[in-house]
């Protein structure tokens, strides 16, 4: 009997134990301790100056942005121009990041920090690429904090995230809370686009040419501090200055919304584009067409650019010589527009896409006035409304 029992009682010391073991490998995989300190660096020896191309994921969305030649470019937008503060301020931010807690978390508690693969959940994977094409660091981001509170509201109101969970891929005792939400880390190729755009100067010429031949007009001036006229004005045709000035400036300070990756001429109206050609005093000639409009109301543009400078003097100034090389520079630099199909807000481009009719003296306002009897607020008619007259 003693030998009986003793089987038996050895039998359950080897379940318990087993039970306890298996025990604390499920609570090992809740909590993986943190070897982070509060305040210290969550990037050890980490240099931006080193990343040459950052990869960013997230769900099925993806952008990378690459040095080449050494000037950053959106890679999903045909290499055009990123915005440089964008990039360098990200890595610097990177670099800077700063452990405002470690956290204790295991492989079971990742997908409520929202530290999950991009292709299964809602983590963000941010990887920093060396120019030997070799990953340097990559992150998970996930779940942001909001308000100084830990979670995000489920009620999606208002507030203001304060800080995100993250890890470093492939150090489980990683993980940790930093007071940097990272707000610039998403897949979206527009917001890391330079959005400068070409910047007219001077224009003494405008010819706009639309698909209705009476709805074309030509504009001219003789400097840029005169006003402006119309080419072969019709008998009765007389412009309205006050809707003419607007001429001055255009394009002058603009900015691209995005970039057209593969643009389809048919499907975006640039096959039958409505065009536009300005002259300026400087020499430059600015030729635009414009499709029809998509999604929010941005339009299609395509600019071709070219000048003609004076042959210079054989006495010419110092200063005239720095003049005439930036004014090459410029060239230079808007030519490189011409690769590109660009997104531009209706704002933006509205001045060049006005009807003839719509410069003249006495011309409707857009979208015309009240007919007959309407209310001038557009308001029932009949209705008094006291102190408005005629009521």
């Amino acid at each position: 009997m003693k030998g009986k029992t003793l089987g038996i009682l050895l039998v359950a010391v080897i379940v318990l134990g087993a039970l306890g073991y298996f025990a604390a490998q499920r609570e090992d995989a809740r909590f993986t301790e943190s070897k982070l300190g509060m305040g210290s660096p969550l990037l050890d020896k980490f240099d931006p100056n080193a990343v040459a191309s950052i990869r960013i994921s997230a769900s099925t969305n993806h952008l990378s942005v690459a040095r080449k030649n050494d000037l950053w470019v959106v890679s999903d937008r045909g290499d055009f121009p990123a915005n440089f503060a964008t990039i360098s301020e990200f890595l610097r931010k990177l670099a800077d990041l700063k452990v405002a807690r470690p956290v204790d978390a295991g492989a079971s508690r990742y997908a409520a920090l929202d530290l999950v693969d991009p292709a299964k959940g809602a983590g963000v994977r941010v990887e920093l690429i060396g120019a030997d094409g070799k990953t340097l660091r990559s992150l998970l981001l996930g779940k942001k904090t909001m308000r100084g509170g830990e979670d995000s509201s489920p009620m999606g109101g208002g507030g203001y995230a304060t800080g995100r969970y993250l890890m470093i891929e492939g150090d489980a005792h990683s993980v940790a809370l930093v007071s940097d939400a990272l707000a610039t880390a998403e897949p979206r190729a527009d917001e890391w686009l330079n959005k400068e755009f070409v910047k007219i100067e001077f224009p003494r010429e405008i010819e706009v040419l639309r698909a209705e031949p009476t709805n074309s007009f030509h504009l001219s001036r003789t400097n840029e501090f005169a006003e402006w006229t119309l080419v072969d004005a019709k008998e009765g045709e007389k412009l309205d200055m006050a809707k003419t000035g607007q001429f001055s400036t255009v394009f002058n300070a603009s900015t691209i919304n995005d970039v057209i990756a593969n643009p389809d001429a048919a499907a975006l109206g640039l096959d039958k584009p409505a065009t536009a050609k300005v002259v300026t005093t400087t020499g430059f000639t600015y030729e635009f067409k414009f499709g029809k409009p998509q999604a929010n109301e941005d339009y299609p543009v395509q600019v071709a650019v070219g000048a003609m400078f004076p042959e210079p003097a054989k006495d010419e100034k110092p200063e005239d010589k720095e003049k005439r090389a930036k004014l090459q520079e410029k060239l230079k630099t808007e030519q490189a527009y011409s690769k590109y199909t660009f997104l531009m807000s209706k704002w933006t481009v509205d001045a060049l896409l006005k009807n003839r009719g719509d410069l003249m003296a006495g011309a409707k306002p857009e979208g015309g006035k009240p007919a007959e009897g309407d209310s001038p607020l557009g308001l029932p008619p009949g209705l008094k409304i006291p102190g408005l007259p005629g009521n």
